[in-house]
């Protein structure tokens, strides 16, 4: 196999249209009383600028830091989150489009490792992401919390182990 190189630093990028106002789709983020419906279950706090959090995720027993880093109300969410030496930048874009429809955008950048690391960070962040966002929308259309989040890696069963 040839030596493959980066050429530019690695973005992760997941995005979805969803059919609510772009305030609401923010404020799901941006309000972990949302939030813990459909992605993380516990939170110390809200989305506010400067503040620092600790999300968990209880069925993985998992938790990230998390520093908000910008808020623009309705519009835009960024966070720094992972290891305090190398911690990732999230992005999170809230555009409206016609109707009540809004086009919500994550990008997750700043990964440093080998290449072969790369692509399997850019590959779980994508699906972690999507994820996220189709669990999103099923709340936010139409009222459904899919559990998509703690079910996407599940304990392996007893035969397995």
């Amino acid at each position: 196999m040839q030596t493959l190189q980066l050429t530019h630093a690695p973005a992760a990028y997941a995005c979805m249209i969803v059919r609510t106002p772009a305030e609401t789709a923010f404020q799901a983020f941006a309000d972990p009383a949302v939030t813990t419906r459909f992605w993380y279950g516990k939170s110390s706090g809200p989305m506010l600028p400067g503040a620092e959090l600790r999300w968990e995720w209880e069925t993985y027993g998992a938790s990230v830091q998390v520093w908000v880093k910008a808020v623009q109300e309705g519009s835009l969410i960024r966070f720094a989150w992972g290891n305090y030496a190398q911690p990732t930048t999230v992005e999170m874009r809230f555009t409206p489009v016609t109707g009540d429809a809004t086009f919500v955008e994550v990008t997750e950048t700043g990964y440093q490792g080998s290449g072969d690391d790369t692509v399997q960070w850019v590959n779980d962040t994508v699906g972690g992401f999507t994820t996220v966002l189709c669990a999103l929308k099923a709340l936010l259309e139409h009222g459904i919390e899919l559990n998509a989040v703690s079910d996407h890696h599940p304990a392996p069963r007893e035969d397995d182990r």
